[in-house]
């Protein structure tokens, strides 16, 4: 469903992403994993068109991204690692505005409010102002906010991050339901129990560069998927 071929990223001197080729599987979920500085972050905004490449291409459905961005961008569904919603607006406020901005006709988006809101138990506080949230609530309004226009492909910035072990937990469930739906889904995380929990299938960066790419199982043969992260990542 999504390939990069030999895909590079620099700004001046430094490689933030060298040569990365690799190939996501619709339908599964795909992790990246480093340390910070590792690439996963400018991978994830090549891959979400925040960032051109420098060189190398990337292809969505076997499509180029130069000449066919709209019908990309319609694909994809991003969560970003820090929170940018207005908080000066509610809940539903915020969802409504971003349904309006994917022009969604009116009753469809009240219909996908609903269903979304439903679907991540946050239908108690759609009148909140964002702001008044905890941190866990914020973290699945924003996976609500990137679902609103049924994107096919997910991309999850650090979904965790900061969370404690009981909303973490909650977060897995969500991302684990979504897969069953048949959404592609790739997600950077610095824990490597989420990716042995989450993923069918690992990339790890170091340094910008594809260190090992495979099955949590096969990486973990003989050993424990950390152990290969340290080993690969030194």
């Amino acid at each position: 469903m999504l390939e990069l071929l030999g895909v590079e990223k620099t700004f001046g001197a430094v490689r933030a992403v060298d040569g990365l080729s690799l190939t996501i599987r619709r339908g599964e979920v795909f992790g990246l994993l480093g340390k910070n500085g590792a690439g996963k972050t400018t991978t994830i905004k090549l891959l979400t068109l925040q960032l051109k490449p420098t060189a190398g291409q990337i292809l969505f459905d076997g499509r180029p991204i130069p000449g066919n961005e709209i019908f990309i961008k319609s694909l994809l569904g991003v969560v970003p690692q820090h929170l940018n919603f207005d908080q000066d607006l509610t809940v539903e406020e915020n969802l409504e505005l971003h349904a309006r901005l994917h022009r969604l006709p009116k009753l469809e988006r009240r219909e996908r409010i609903d269903e979304l809101l439903k679907f991540v138990e946050l239908e108690k506080v759609r009148l909140s102002f964002v702001r008044e949230l905890s941190g866990g609530m914020k973290r699945r309004l924003l996976i609500v906010r990137a679902l609103i226009h049924r994107p096919q492909i997910l991309f999850l910035d650090e979904p965790t991050v900061a969370l404690d072990p009981q909303v973490r937990r909650k977060i897995w469930e969500l991302i684990t339901d979504l897969k069953t739906q048949g959404i592609t889904i790739v997600l950077t995380t610095h824990y490597i129990e989420e990716a042995e929990a989450l993923c069918d299938r690992v990339a790890i960066l170091n340094r910008g560069r594809l260190a090992a790419l495979d099955t949590t199982e096969n990486l973990c043969a003989g050993h424990s998927l950390e152990e290969t992260f340290i080993a690969l990542t030194k």
